[in-house]
């Protein structure tokens, strides 16, 4: 009877640190995994800025790179990211196609307008014409989320980014991979706001890991306490253990 009660508890306890063990060793491995990927963007973040178009780079080789193109706004092909949030205030990142020298075209996020600015007509002074040149981060479209809706390309409503579905609706030519997300330099009038682009990649894979660990000690612990337990109450049961 008194091994049936030490075996029910290993039985349970055993599994359990198993599996937390592998929780933290894979926690560990995350954390590998986000201090490599920091770096790189780090790394990507602080090169020379990359003059657009970089000729045969692929979105993924100059994602999160810094770049620089020139070239004409298509004010008229202007697109919508909607629900963005800026301090609170709801409204859209404004995409443009700007025409390079060369005949080819660039997608650039041009940064936050709140709701109520929306019509470019409310905010006029921003819809700079001419040459211009643009700074800012270059950027690889990613998946499309689980919960994203879908585009409505005919409504100039967009959730997410898909530089083919938006060169096809801007009716552009040779439309570069990726998207140039403007930096914070000020635009007239103060709209769009630019700099939108979030850099800092979270990492609490340490914490997890601590968190799993901590669990498969405690819980260990409190396994050896248990059987410590049993053994001294199986040896008071048992009046052959006291000679």
């Amino acid at each position: 009877m008194a091994n049936r009660s030490i075996l029910v508890p290993t039985l349970i306890t055993l599994p359990a640190v198993i599996v937390l063990l592998g929780l933290g060793t894979w926690q560990v491995q995350r954390l590998g995994w986000k201090e490599a990927l920091i770096a790189e963007r780090a790394a990507g973040l602080a090169a020379a800025p990359i003059r657009v178009p970089a000729a045969g780079a692929t979105a993924e080789e100059v994602d999160f790179r810094r770049g620089t193109a020139t070239g004409r706004f298509r004010h008229d092909k202007e697109m919508y990211l909607t629900g963005r949030v800026r301090n609170g205030v709801a409204g859209h990142h404004v995409v443009t196609p700007l025409v390079l020298a060369g005949g080819a075209a660039v997608l650039v996020n041009r940064g936050w307008v709140p709701a109520d600015r929306k019509d470019p007509a409310r905010r006029a002074a921003g819809q700079v014409e001419g040459t211009v040149s643009v700074t800012g981060i270059l950027r690889a479209p990613g998946a499309k989320g689980r919960f994203t809706p879908d585009n409505d390309p005919d409504g100039n409503t967009w959730f997410h980014l898909d530089v083919p579905a938006m060169a096809a609706a801007a009716g552009l030519d040779g439309a570069l991979p990726y998207v140039l997300d403007a930096d914070g330099t000020a635009n007239p009038g103060g709209l769009p706001v630019g700099g939108q682009t979030p850099t800092a990649l979270r990492n609490d894979h340490l914490q997890y890991a601590i968190t799993w660990f901590a669990l498969a000690a405690a819980l260990a612990v409190i396994y050896l306490l248990a059987i410590r337990k049993l053994s001294r109450e199986r040896r008071a049961d048992d009046p052959e253990s006291s000679h």
